[in-house]
């Protein structure tokens, strides 16, 4: 037996026993308030912003008060949201998107433990929208968070897209002396509403 078959065999002789998986089921699980706070605690910590809302009439208001609306070009793909925004993009050209200051977007869901949400090309008018905005909105309903990452694998696992992308938090990059810059690769801002 030469050396490698020796220390091969001791590896295999020494293994530690083997154990159990955990169980998920009731890992971040509780009342809906938890994920939320939980969700806002996360995101909030990554330089991201949630707002608890009614309905789209007060993210209307509260978008009226922070942005000058008349001023910038607001695309969405939702309806309820014509007021503010245009729905209608030529995507042969996703370069004729790079004015956009504010895009508004509907997410599938949420993810407390890490503050991300889940789009898909449902959702997007086109694929670079999220990321050539310079400031990004995304709704979600409060009933949508899931509270980890195995959950929402979970739950997109079977479902058929071209394209889907998780999205937490503005976009961020980092040098070896510690200047973080927002908006580098993405959107410099997140608002999330969860109605």
């Amino acid at each position: 037996m030469n050396s490698r078959d020796q220390i091969l065999a001791a590896v295999k002789a020494n293994q530690p026993e083997l154990t159990l998986l955990p169980q998920l089921d009731s890992f971040f699980q509780g009342q809906e308030t938890a994920l939320i706070e939980k969700f806002t605690q996360v995101l909030t910590g990554i330089g991201g912003k949630v707002t608890v809302v009614a309905d789209t009439t007060e993210i209307i208001s509260l978008l009226k008060a922070n942005y000058s609306l008349d001023q910038i070009r607001v695309i969405s793909p939702l309806s309820t949201m014509q007021e503010i925004a245009i729905n209608a993009i030529d995507n042969r050209h996703p370069h004729e998107l790079q004015n956009v200051e504010l895009a508004i977007l509907p997410a599938h869901f949420a993810v407390a433990e890490n503050g991300a949400c889940w789009l898909s090309e449902a959702m997007l008018l086109d694929r670079v929208l999220p990321f050539i905005t310079q400031h990004l909105i995304l709704i979600v309903n409060k009933i949508d968070i899931l509270p980890t990452m195995h959950h929402a694998y979970e739950k997109i696992g079977n479902e058929h897209y071209g394209y889907g992308t998780f999205i937490a938090g503005p976009s961020k990059t980092a040098d070896i002396e510690q200047s973080l810059v927002l908006g580098a690769h993405g959107a410099r801002s997140l608002w999330v509403f969860l109605i």
